[in-house]
C-alpha cells in the first residue's frame, strides 16, 4: 500500500467514525434531511390516495355526483383561505430568520386564522353532505371522496395544533436553534400542503363538478 493510499484508507474511516476534519453533518442538515423523508411519505400517502378517488370517482351507486354534490364558490374560498395563509407562513418565516418576535407572532395568528376558518369552511362543507344523506357510506365515490379531503383536513388540523405549539415555545424559549429548525420544518409542512391542496382542488372539485 503507498503512502497516498494509505492517507486515503485513514481519511475515509476518520470520515465514517465522525472523526475527520469536517466531523458529522451539522444537526440542520440531518433534522432537513429526516423531515424531508417525512413528506416525500406523506406524498406516497396522498398520491394512494388519489388514486383510488380516480378509481372510485364514478361509482356513484345511483347517488349524486361531484356534480350535483360541490359547491365552487365554497371551494373557491377555502383555497383562498390557505393560500393566504401560507402566503402569511412564508411572511412568518422571513421573520423568524431575521429573529423579529413581534412580526412572528402577526405572521403565526395570520396563518393560524386562515387555516381555522379553512377548517371551518371545509366542516361545514361536509356536515351539510352528511345531514342530506350524501355520507361517506352512500357510495363508493362519497368513501373516496370523505377519505381524500379529509386526511388533508386531518393534517390541516395538525398543522395548527403544531404552529400553537411552536408559538409557546417561542414566547418560553425564544429563538434558539432547535425552535427555529421546528419552525422551518413546520413551514416546510404548511407549503406541502398548500401543494396537495392544488391537486385536490383540481382533480377532485374542477374536474368533479363538470
Amino acid at each position: 500500500m503507498t503512502d497516498a493510499t494509505a492517507d486515503m484508507f485513514d481519511e475515509g474511516v476518520l470520515a465514517l467514525e465522525g472523526g475527520g476534519d469536517e466531523g458529522p453533518a451539522p444537526r440542520d442538515i440531518i433534522v432537513s434531511y429526516g423531515f424531508w423523508i417525512f413528506i416525500l411519505s406523506d406524498m406516497v400517502l396522498f398520491s394512494a390516495l388519489f388514486a383510488s378517488y380516480a378509481v372510485l370517482a364514478g361509482r356513484t351507486a345511483g347517488g349524486p355526483s361531484g356534480a350535483q354534490l360541490f359547491d365552487l364558490r365554497r371551494v373557491f374560498a377555502e383555497t383562498a383561505c390557505l393560500l393566504l395563509s401560507s402566503f402569511c407562513c412564508g411572511l412568518m418565516s422571513l421573520s423568524i430568520e431575521a429573529r423579529r418576535v413581534r412580526a412572528t407572532y402577526i405572521g403565526a395568528a395570520l396563518t393560524f386564522a386562515l387555516g381555522a376558518v379553512f377548517l371551518a369552511l371545509e366542516f361545514s362543507e361536509f356536515a351539510g353532505m352528511a345531514l342530506a344523506g350524501d355520507g361517506p357510506a352512500r357510495s363508493a365515490f362519497l368513501s373516496a371522496f370523505f377519505t381524500l379531503v379529509g386526511t388533508h383536513g386531518a393534517h390541516v388540523t395538525c398543522g395548527l395544533i403544531w404552529l400553537t405549539v411552536m408559538m409557546a415555545q417561542v414566547a418560553t424559549l425564544g429563538f434558539r436553534d432547535k425552535v427555529v429548525r421546528r419552525l422551518r420544518c413546520f413551514a416546510l409542512f404548511w407549503h406541502a400542503l398548500d401543494i396537495v391542496w392544488v391537486a385536490l382542488f383540481t382533480v377532485v372539485y374542477l374536474i368533479g363538478a363538470r
